[in-house]
């Protein structure tokens, strides 16, 4: 209260408490003295005027209740034969009153005039009227129109330890919350605001102060006059002793329940720890799983549960950190009964709170032991399945691969010779029929590798200028007419590094479906990079046709497996419908994306290739892909100086890479039928042989043991593996067991002269 405007009066009832009371009434949380009247007037009143506070505010379930606006809580009152609303700070309340006959009340209140008749005088009332409302036990607030407080009661005061200078003059939302108190001063302040908006009270229902560790409930009544806002009176009940009592049966009663409900839980472990982890409660199903009895580990420390190694490493202090920290901690591992015997189990451990403090831990145990020995079984059986699965691949691969070499091969030958026209066409149907059977075999094999993830990338230094023109003399179209070409960048590195196989496949895929698609128009290949911040290039390489392009409804499945256009313009066009979804997966594996737009220029479709690709310096090695136009010319001119060793069991493969051999001028080769024969071979001649050509699978000793076998000689000539088991022999596994490359089966010319060519090569 501010007292320099107060009666000298109330200001000596403020500090001194003392006085006698005057007749007064108590409205609305707030006193209104009233002078003696006569009888009737007095009856009037009285019958007018009869509300008092209640014991505990009424209202309903949310958490501001509406009551009666004030103006139907003040009754109007009777003053000499006058009936007039006393409202705070009124006028006068009758034209006979004069300025000094004004009521007054504590603080800013005002009051009807004293009468010739009255027995109190004013400033014993006002004196009274001060002590009354600074020793309510009632915590009570006045609030001005601007919010501010002008009063505050002694009982607010010492509950909230405040000093009265501290409050007199502030915002009531410059206060801190707990003083007042309310939850947040959003919540203060929606209060407020809808009990001046509506012109009623509102209620707030269970405000914990945890300080005080009371119970309160708040109530905001706004004063008006004529619409006018006077004040606001904020009073607090403290209702701590029922709601305990409310709580405390409530707590009871979930208590009980919660006991009942884990004690006869048997198929998990619920037990409760103290702060410091020592065992506290013990269930039934805790006795069963464990094997203790309540008795056997109560008082005891949790840690008795883990294994030595959990214990050296404070796992069991670990796990209470860090639910105290997280909230919660889960943690699956092997846990130890009574009796030695271990089970897997998977362990919840949560903190308690109470009142704001911590006071232990829950922990929940399930014995997972059956899942994990089914979640055992099931990796092993899909590891073995996995397994003979490649291993079926993988001889599949070779017992076709095998055959088709010797067919491959002696097309090759076939087509070298005088053929006539007729002969020659026959020839090419062959060749073209078993390439066509060749790339469905490579197509299931790489799906199956990379949907398995055991497909892996080499690195090495190429040209891609090199590949780009390989691929596109590789693939001619059939209609002589249509323009192929490549496009690249001026100034675009001689040699990068990256996984050139891998990069051809892509690349021969899109070109090879442009080819496939274009009757007529053009095929571009345009090719352009620039440099990254990581001393890398991205290399970009489009694939434009003129074709028949891509239907918009094929769009959203282009890369998915096993998906071919069901356009009746492209069923005569083959493919197993993987291509492009190996493209797609090799280019996310080599840290790139593959993509389809169409051509604005005309019908016809773009694909992209975008991947990382090395740099290199200088005096990096020379790319494996030589840019010579034909590696057979370069080959046979070194091959009378060299000799060769060939190791191959099948003796129609055999016959067929000799005479590959003699074609391309070799004319020292021996041939072996084992690895055993050939390791005999090397042990006669160890020097003799330039290098060796290594089948892989062959009885007696295979390639990789007999190469083993060559290495402990202290043997360095180079072993090229000469296999049809394309999906197990990965370049890594050779290079592992001592190989220095490898050529896949069918055996192509033109890629046997190119590798022999780097590793005899002048």
């Amino acid at each position: 209260m501010n007292n320099a405007k107060m009666p000298e009066a109330c200001q000596s009832a403020q500090l001194n408490n003392k006085g006698d009371m005057a007749d007064g009434k108590q409205i609305a949380g707030f006193i209104v003295i009233q002078p003696p009247v006569d009888p009737a007037a007095e009856e009037l009143q009285q019958s007018q005027q009869q509300q008092q506070w209640p014991a505990e505010f009424t209202g309903n379930d949310t958490r501001c209740t509406s009551q009666a606006t004030l103006n139907e809580q003040i009754s109007d009152l009777q003053i000499s034969g006058v009936q007039k609303p006393l409202t705070p700070g009124s006028e006068p309340l009758s034209q006979e009153n004069t300025a000094e006959d004004k009521v007054e009340s504590h603080n800013t209140f005002t009051a009807a005039p004293e009468t010739a008749e009255a027995k109190p005088s004013l400033n014993d009332s006002n004196r009274n009227l001060c002590k009354v409302f600074a020793l309510t036990p009632i915590p009570t607030i006045i609030l001005d129109s601007d919010l501010r407080i002008i009063d505050i009661s002694n009982s607010h005061l010492e509950l909230f330890k405040l000093g009265l200078h501290e409050c007199l003059g502030r915002r009531i939302f410059d206060m801190e919350p707990s003083k007042i108190p309310v939850p947040d001063v959003a919540i203060l302040d929606s209060v407020i605001n809808t009990a001046i908006s509506t012109q009623n009270v509102q209620v707030m229902h269970d405000v914990e102060d945890y300080l005080s560790q009371s119970v309160f409930r708040m109530r905001a009544t706004p004063i008006f006059e004529a619409n006018r806002l006077l004040y606001v009176v904020l009073e607090a009940l403290n209702i701590t002793d029922p709601y305990l009592k409310s709580k405390i049966h409530e707590n009871a009663y979930a208590s009980e329940t919660y006991r009942v409900l884990v004690d006869t839980v048997s198929d998990y472990a619920i037990f409760m720890l103290d702060t410091k982890g020592y065992i506290t409660t013990w269930n039934a199903g805790a006795a069963i799983l464990k094997g203790y009895t309540a008795e056997e580990v109560l008082g005891k420390h949790f840690s008795m549960f883990y294994g030595e190694d959990d214990c050296a490493q404070g796992k069991p202090r670990k796990e209470l950190v860090l639910s105290l920290h997280d909230g919660k901690v889960e943690d699956e591992g092997w846990r130890y009964r009574k009796d030695g015997s271990r089970f897997w189990a998977n362990v919840t451990i949560t903190p308690v709170h109470q009142f704001g403090h911590h006071v232990g831990f829950v922990k929940v145990v399930r014995d997972l032991t059956e899942r994990k020995a089914a979640e055992t079984r099931l990796i092993a059986a899909y590891e073995e399945t996995s397994k003979l699965k490649s291993d079926f691949l993988a001889n599949m691969s070779h017992e076709i691969r095998t055959p088709m070499n010797g067919v491959l091969g002696a097309l090759s030958l076939l087509n070298s010779t005088a053929l006539s026209q007729n002969q020659r066409e026959y020839a090419t149907i062959i060749e073209e029929s078993t390439s066509v059977l060749l790339r469905l075999i490579n197509d299931i094999l790489d799906y199956s590798k990379l949907s398995s993830g055991s497909f892996s990338l080499t690195t090495d230094v190429f040209s891609v200028e090199s590949i780009v023109n390989s691929v596109i003399q590789n693939c001619p179209p059939r209609n002589p007419e249509i323009e192929v070409k490549s496009i690249i960048d001026p100034g675009f590195p001689s040699h990068v590094k990256g996984d050139p196989l891998r990069f051809r496949q892509i690349l021969q895929n899109l070109v090879g479906n442009a080819v496939k698609f274009t009757d007529k128009g053009y095929i571009h290949v345009r090719t352009c990079f620039k440099e990254d911040e990581r001393d890398d290039y991205s290399v970009t390489v489009e694939v434009i046709d003129s074709g028949i392009g891509v239907a918009d409804e094929a769009m959203n499945t282009l890369f998915a497996p096993f998906t071919r256009s069901a356009n009746s313009a492209t069923k005569r066009y083959q493919g197993t419908g993987l291509g492009l979804s190996i493209c797609k997966s090799l280019a996310e594996l080599m840290g790139g994306a593959v993509g389809y737009r169409t051509n604005p220029d005309c019908q016809g479709s773009i694909f992209w290739l975008k991947i990382k690709l090395g740099r290199i310096d200088a005096a990096s090695p020379r790319s494996r892909v030589l840019e010579s136009s034909d590696p057979c010319e370069d080959i046979r001119k070194i091959a009378p100086r060299k000799q060769l060793l060939l190791v191959e069991d099948n003796m129609v493969n055999q016959v067929v890479m000799l005479k590959i051999l003699k074609s391309l001028n070799f004319e020292r080769v021996d041939a072996a039928w084992d690895g055993a024969e050939a390791v005999h071979l090397i042990k006669k001649k160890p020097l003799a042989y330039h290098a060796v050509l290594m089948d892989v699978s062959m009885p007696v000793m295979d390639g990789l043991e007999a190469t083993a076998a060559i290495r402990e000689m202290r043997n360095e000539v180079p072993i090229i593996a000469v296999t049809g088991n394309a999906l197990k022999g990965d370049f890594e596994t050779y290079l592992a067991k001592g190989m220095n490359d490898f050529v896949a089966k069918p055996i192509h010319r033109k890629e046997l002269a190119r590798i022999l060519l780097q590793w005899v090569g002048p």
